[in-house]
């Protein structure tokens, strides 16, 4: 499954606490993240990461981009609801077309939590159909 890691900047440390208590299960998946928090997931987790741009340059919709070709499985996106972000309108565009598309979306670690679970006991193999693939 290919699964896309998010965190804005005030969130980036526990998504690198979150990913490091849960390195057995990414560790079989195809990771891909944007730029800051993909090299802090890579520098502190050794986990391979395809990076995009950040967030605010574009990384959320090269992420969006994934999900309108059906190439993107999951996302964790670790938002930060206190601080207002120049993206937003780029964070809402991308949590939309998880909702289109019926991409799995967790923004907060107690979901993040479950949605990991869930796939490592196979709940989410249903992205894996021929048909929902391209």
């Amino acid at each position: 499954m290919k699964i896309a890691l998010i965190a804005h900047d005030r969130k980036k440390d526990d998504l690198i606490q979150f990913v490091t208590a849960y390195k057995t299960i990414l560790e079989d998946h195809d990771l891909v993240a944007t730029g800051t928090t993909g090299q802090r997931i890579i520098d502190e987790t050794g986990l391979p990461v395809t990076r995009f741009q950040s967030g605010p340059l574009g990384g959320d919709q090269q992420i969006g981009a994934l999900i309108a070709d059906n190439a993107m499985d999951m996302i964790i996106f670790f938002r930060d609801p206190l601080t207002a972000q120049p993206h937003e309108p780029d964070v809402t565009a991308l949590i939309r077309l998880c909702d289109v598309y019926q991409i799995p979306l967790a923004t907060n670690m107690g979901t993040a939590e479950v949605l990991l679970k869930g796939l490592q006991e196979g709940f989410i193999d249903w992205r894996l159909l021929a048909d929902r693939r391209k």
